[in-house]
């Protein structure tokens, strides 16, 4: 896949992040509902795909110390489906906001990562962890005191 494909594709990938926080401070009702629930279903999904891809890396090369990026890439599906059976919209989105975290530190660790990806990983991290942080201001501030 070409670099600049990833990169339009990671952008593109923003835009769901953004629009549903900004449709749970935003928006009321039936449409506040269906923000709430598209941003962690999407959070979810992202998540779950990123760890994916930490298995697929593997695949092409497959050496000693693979082992532990396999269990990671599980590790991450595991994590972001027990947030989500959190049924708590705050503490889901602050655990999928946190498994965003870890794995773009795991990512960072790891060996033979192109200067570009690396750089566009964390600049979509910080956005996707400040639709997080957007997510969570808009919960706060619609509950009742």
């Amino acid at each position: 896949m070409s670099m600049r494909l990833m990169q339009v594709l990671s952008v593109a990938g923003l835009l769901p992040f953004v629009a549903a926080a900004l449709g749970v401070m935003f928006l009321n009702d039936l449409l506040l509902a269906l923000s709430q629930r598209t941003f962690l279903l999407y959070s979810t999904a992202i998540l779950c795909f990123l760890g994916g891809t930490l298995w697929g890396e593997t695949l092409s090369a497959p050496s000693v110390g693979h082992g532990a990026t396999i269990l990671i890439s599980n590790g991450i599906v595991l994590f972001a489906v027990l947030a989500m059976l959190t049924a708590q919209p705050l503490l889901a989105a602050i655990l999928l906001m946190l498994g965003h975290l870890m794995l773009l530190w795991y990512e960072r660790q790891l060996p033979q990562r192109a200067l570009w990806y690396t750089r566009m990983r964390s600049w979509v991290s910080f956005v996707v962890v400040l639709s997080h942080l957007m997510f969570a201001i808009g919960l706060m501030w619609r509950a009742p005191l």
